[in-house]
């Protein structure tokens, strides 16, 4: 089980934003001066952006269109990636011993890139990544492997000994059917499938300060 490799997910493993993901029909609904119904992100934790907003119009007969409210919703994720988000237990100690061990390590993320890049850069973490990859600019999704197998093409390794740390069941399965190593995370959001997740997972852990990869670097 040797480590040549490491790829990690953002939400919900390095960053603490999977919440802002929930909330953020809420937040630009509130910054309107429009009560949000009560449990409005789990019904819009389901849609797309696209979508939601669809429905927050609808639900709340907004003026704007459609259009505008998708921009005032992801202006909301974006402002609170770059000036909000911060790092999860244990993700900054983690990200120093892989690079002190000499381990390449990039960024798989459904997220947009320009997100991530902001977050990260502010917190002062984008030196340890070879490379940030998101989803969005491959134009792929988690439920196929083309994005690791691209982080192994950046780092130069080969997926049976590059590992996957993720708290997204169905990007373990993806992961674990290509061929890769993979440390299941816990996140509070995904609570209904952390059973599952610490069955598929190679390992699974609470929080990052859990998991160290000690014995298994040289």
């Amino acid at each position: 089980m040797e480590v040549k490799g490491v790829i990690f997910d953002v939400d919900g493993v390095l960053l603490d934003t999977m919440h802002v993901w929930t909330d953020a029909g809420a937040r630009y609904l509130t910054s309107l001066g429009v009560s949000p119904e009560p449990r409005l992100g789990d019904k819009l934790f389901t849609m797309t952006v696209d979508m939601g907003a669809i429905y927050v119009k609808e639900r709340y007969g907004l003026p704007q269109s459609a259009e505008e409210i998708t921009r005032g919703i992801n202006h909301v994720v974006e402002d609170y990636y770059a000036s909000q988000a911060a790092l999860k237990p244990g993700a900054e100690a983690l990200l120093h011993r892989l690079q002190a061990a000499g381990i390449p390590m990039t960024i798989a993320s459904s997220t947009t890139q320009d997100y991530l890049v902001a977050a990260l850069e502010r917190l002062g973490c984008m030196a340890y990544f070879d490379a940030v990859l998101s989803c969005v600019q491959l134009a792929t999704s988690k439920s196929e492997p083309t994005i690791f197998f691209r982080a192994c093409e950046i780092m130069g390794t080969v997926p049976a000994e590059t590992w996957l740390i993720e708290d997204g069941l169905y990007s373990v399965k993806t992961a674990k059917a290509a061929g890769f190593r993979t440390v299941g995370v816990y996140d509070a959001v995904s609570q209904r499938e952390q059973s599952e997740l610490a069955a598929t997972a190679d390992f699974y852990v609470k929080t990052l300060e859990d998991f160290t990869f000690h014995g298994l670097l040289r």
